[in-house]
């Protein structure tokens, strides 16, 4: 019995001093910064409300009731009134939650994927591999953010897709250097150095060890970003990337 109860004891006292990992450190550091859970719960809500729109609107959000044109909000049955059509504003609000999420998701997505590897591997190399890929961010940081979707939007041509792709590719240099200055502080850091020393191959280091200690910042960042690409969105509708009648309803 004695010997059991020390067995058990040792197990506990491994358990208490276990440190957690990466991602769930990664996690606890985001929870700290009030701002960008504030924003993710607002972002999770929208996504939800854009999943299950069939299920949450009232009306049709194409429906044109004529009898009921510009009825102010909190109308019996229509809670944010109608528009000049006699459409549901709720309805039609929700429904439009749909497609500005997925531009919002996709093009910091997209920025956010590239921004990773290019400040990780930048980072993580240094020498003349960094210093080059430095000074193509430095370009594209000359340019403003809007002009600069503007012109990959000429380029590519106008649809919604093109759009989107603009917009997450301007938005790569805030990720890149963000991420690159979070690895450049971590991968002299002991644990590193350890795990170098044991033979961990750079892709190992870069993506398993480094990466997850340097996600909270990048993550405080991604959260306005989406907000920021749906705003952009609007102004890159003015080159021709509109979207089809229909999308984002029940339809689509």
């Amino acid at each position: 019995m004695a010997v059991t109860s020390k067995a058990a004891a040792s197990e506990a006292d491994v358990a208490i001093i276990k440190e957690p990992g990466p991602w769930a450190e990664s996690w606890y550091n985001l929870k700290k910064n009030k701002g960008a859970m504030t924003g993710l719960v607002i972002i999770l809500i929208f996504t939800v409300m854009a999943l299950f729109a069939p299920l949450l609107t009232p009306h049709d959000p194409l429906e044109q009731t004529m009898a009921m044109r510009k009825m102010p909000p909190l109308t019996p049955g229509y809670l944010l009134g109608t528009d000049d059509l006699g459409r549901d504003m709720l309805s039609r609000l929700i429904y439009g939650a749909r497609i500005s999420m997925l531009i919002g998701i996709v093009s910091v997505g997209i920025s956010l994927v590239f921004g990773l590897l290019i400040g990780v591997v930048s980072a993580f190399y240094g020498g003349w591999l960094d210093r080059i890929i430095m000074r193509l961010i430095d370009i594209m940081l000359a340019f403003p953010y809007i002009l600069l979707t503007i012109v990959i939007v000429a380029i590519l041509g106008p649809s919604l897709t093109n759009a989107m792709v603009a917009i997450g590719i301007s938005q790569i240099p805030r990720y890149a250097r963000v991420v690159r200055a979070s690895v450049l502080a971590e991968k002299e850091s002991d644990y590193v150095l350890a795990e170098r020393s044991l033979g961990t191959s750079d892709l190992e280091l870069m993506f398993r060890t480094i990466l997850p200690n340097c996600l909270s910042a990048t993550i405080v960042q991604a959260t306005p970003g989406i907000g920021e690409a749906i705003s952009a969105r609007r102004l890159v509708s003015r080159l021709g990337a509109q979207l089809p009648p229909r999308m984002g309803t029940h339809d689509s």
